[in-house]
């Protein structure tokens, strides 16, 4: 028998007896303040035990360790999966757990000798229960950020000093801090520990006053949780990399001037055009477009051994009617129907047929996508995204099929338009009509743009501007 997990059984059972029939709402207003503060003391010490176990698993899980790692043993792919399992808690909560449990757990030297834990001050006030998570959390994130190159006596009196604002020690401080507070004055003290970053290697003075190093360690782009339909984005690029990131948001996200011949209807489409989205959804839409060119362009690692693509799973029956949701893989939101259709006009699709159990009874083949051949054919007779005002070139744009492959329309350039994104996204409900006049793209304006207005052909290519300039393009009649 294990006599720790037997002492941990009695106390789970004691609590539940305590906690049984002890409704909140029978308490006076400070008998519930009083309980408040009591339980968040004992959650304090249950969640030290959290972080000293959670740090002992991540030891056992490094990946110098390879297959003998605990992880890996226990059939997981990491600490965070691993903890995950265990607990049931979110993987956000689980890395929190493992990086404070590294942060105060003490290590061995090479030679056997024991080491303080990298931030002693907040493994004492954790294990003593005097600071929760949240307050040893804050301390530990924003003191790393300037470790590297802090001087070690400044380290140790920083986290002294934050350690004893968390427990209301701090001078001119007797009241404790709130993680909220506590994270403005780490922030401050992190900046003081760090205010240029690392001198350079040759001794010269870095002129920037930023340091480049300590730039390149900051770096990092990050992907949130779902929430509402969509997925936040986070993180600090390098000045070079935003300074080429926010020269691409000005080259595309607004109409271009004098983009070769237009009519004035098509003028006045290019300006309204321009107008139906904010300047963030337009970044937004450049960003996908360059994402989808990336992806396509053939020079990025592939999976599987081909170009990087996202698995989306709708039942048929769904699209059918109408109603429903589409899943892609590695995002946990749903996504949209309108946005599945979109991309299986795209990428193609493949009938997976399940019985009731969920066994693959049959698996076709993949439907046929427009090969590059036809898109360069494409290309040299649309030039870019046939919506009369839009500025997305060609090597940026999807193909759509004008009439859908799900109605029988045929993958053939007869069949095949530019559109950019959100043109692509939107063509259903915003109003753009397209159809193909003997093989040539015809757009129509929506009401609201152009009422009554009729069917006109629609290029962006450079030669067939230079045809229309000659007089020598004749239009079929619609």
């Amino acid at each position: 028998m294990d006599p720790t997990r037997d002492q941990l059984e009695q106390l789970s059972s004691m609590l539940a007896s305590a906690f049984a029939d002890r409704s909140p709402a029978i308490r006076t207003d400070d008998g519930l303040l009083v309980e408040a503060r009591t339980i968040e003391a004992l959650g304090r010490l249950v969640d030290a035990q959290r972080v000293a176990v959670a740090g002992e698993i991540a030891e056992r899980s490094r990946a110098e360790l390879g297959d003998a790692r605990l992880s890996a043993r226990r059939g997981c792919r990491s600490a965070v999966e691993l903890l995950e399992r265990v607990t049931d808690a979110s993987a956000a909560e689980c890395r929190r757990r493992l990086a404070l449990g590294t942060a105060t757990r003490e290590r061995v030297a090479l030679n056997g000798a024991p080491l303080p834990a990298p931030f002693p001050a907040v493994a004492a006030a954790l294990a003593d229960g005097a600071v929760g998570l949240d307050a040893a959390a804050v301390v530990v994130r924003e003191l790393e950020r300037a470790q590297a190159v802090a001087d070690p006596a400044a380290m140790a009196t920083a986290e002294r000093c934050l350690v004893a604002e968390a427990i209301g020690a701090g001078e001119g401080s007797p009241l404790r801090c709130t993680a909220d507070e506590l994270r403005v004055q780490a922030r401050a003290w992190s900046t003081f520990l760090d205010q240029d970053g690392p001198e350079p290697r040759d001794g010269a003075r870095d002129v920037s006053g930023v340091g480049d190093a300590r730039a390149m360690r900051r770096r990092g782009f990050r992907l949130g949780r779902a929430r509402d339909g969509l997925v936040p984005v986070t993180g600090d690029l390098m000045p070079e990399v935003a300074a080429r990131l926010r020269r691409l948001f000005d080259a595309y996200a607004s109409p271009r001037a004098g983009a070769g011949f237009q009519t004035a209807a098509e003028r006045a489409a290019a300006a309204a055009t321009g107008e139906q989205r904010t300047p963030d959804q337009q970044r937004h839409d450049v960003l996908a477009a360059a994402i989808d060119s990336a992806a396509r362009s053939g020079e990025h690692p592939s999976i599987g051994g081909a170009s990087p693509t996202v698995l989306v799973s709708v039942r048929q029956s769904d699209l059918e009617s109408g109603r429903g949701v589409a899943h892609a893989d590695g995002v946990e939101a749903p996504i949209a129907l309108r946005a599945a259709r979109h991309m299986i006009c795209t990428g193609g699709t493949q009938a997976v047929v399940l019985d009731d159990a969920g066994r693959i009874m049959s698996l076709g083949s993949p439907e046929r996508c427009f090969t590059p051949h036809q898109r360069r054919a494409i290309t040299v007779r649309d030039g870019g995204c046939v919506i009369p005002g839009c500025s997305v070139p060609a090597s940026w744009c999807e193909i759509h099929h004008v009439v859908p492959d799900a109605v029988g329309g045929p993958t053939h350039p007869d069949n095949g338009v530019l559109l950019c994104w959100f043109h692509h996204r939107s063509i259903d409900t915003s109003g753009w009509g397209i159809r193909m006049i003997r093989g040539v793209p015809h757009v129509r304006p929506p009401a609201w743009l152009d009422p009554g207005g009729g069917w006109r052909p629609s290029t962006k290519s450079p030669t067939r501007f230079a045809d229309r300039r000659e007089g020598r393009e004749r239009s079929p009649a619609a």
